[in-house]
């Protein structure tokens, strides 16, 4: 199981580098049994995608499921947004998407059927305007790769997990959001992480082209 990360993002962002972050990821992979590497990718380059993937091909083989997490994230509205941070935020969430599944498709040797692809998007946009579109466009590419990959069986779904306690929410927030769940608490990483490991599984195989909605009622 291979992951990337890009700690200059993390440096422009409040809560900073995490020192050991990629070591303390790595060691719980391996404690469940699995083979890892850890790949450093600035997505605002084109080439990273396709770099990634020899990367990871060198350590640990061909790739069977693609889940992308990956995104740039900073908030400003129509008025405020400047050209090169929409660039930016489009180059990352849309751009690298599209070019992540396209080198997955062209490598993939696995046998049909087996083949996954997920993605997790949000729906924000109003005060962060660059984000909400280019997950828009994300969701799109994603949803198309389902039928144009049918040749290769590959499944290609979207998550959108809502607002999930990872640390960032501020203590009214947290109040308020777990008012308004319907099953009256915030959302955790593990229930992305359980639907993300469902699709990825045989069991997943025809949930297809789907955006789903993983918030506890929330979007109701």
């Amino acid at each position: 199981m291979a992951t990337s990360y890009w700690e200059p993002y993390d440096d422009r962002m409040p809560w900073g580098r995490q020192d050991r972050a990629q070591d303390v990821i790595g060691a719980g992979i391996r404690d469940a049994g699995a083979k890892t590497v850890a790949v450093a990718a600035d997505f605002t380059r084109s080439d990273a995608p396709a770099e990634l993937f020899d990367a990871v091909e060198r350590s640990l083989g061909s790739v069977t499921a693609l889940v992308m997490a990956h995104c740039e994230s900073v908030d400003s509205g129509i008025l405020t947004t400047s050209i090169e941070s929409f660039d930016r935020h489009f180059a990352v969430n849309a751009r690298a998407s599209w070019l992540l599944i396209r080198d997955f498709a062209r490598r993939f040797r696995g046998s049909p059927g087996t083949g996954r692809i997920v993605a997790l998007t949000s729906d924000a946009t109003v005060g962060n305007l660059p984000y909400g579109a280019s997950k828009g466009a994300l969701d799109r590419v994603v949803v198309a790769a389902a039928r144009e990959l049918a040749e290769l069986r590959i499944t290609s779904n979207v998550i959108n997990p809502g607002p999930t306690d990872t640390g960032w929410m501020s203590a009214q927030m947290r109040e308020e959001l777990t008012i308004a769940n319907p099953r009256g608490r915030l959302g955790r990483g593990a229930d992305a992480a359980s639907l993300v490991s469902f699709l990825c599984s045989p069991d997943g195989e025809w949930i297809n082209g789907q955006l789903l909605h993983s918030d506890g009622g929330l979007h109701s």
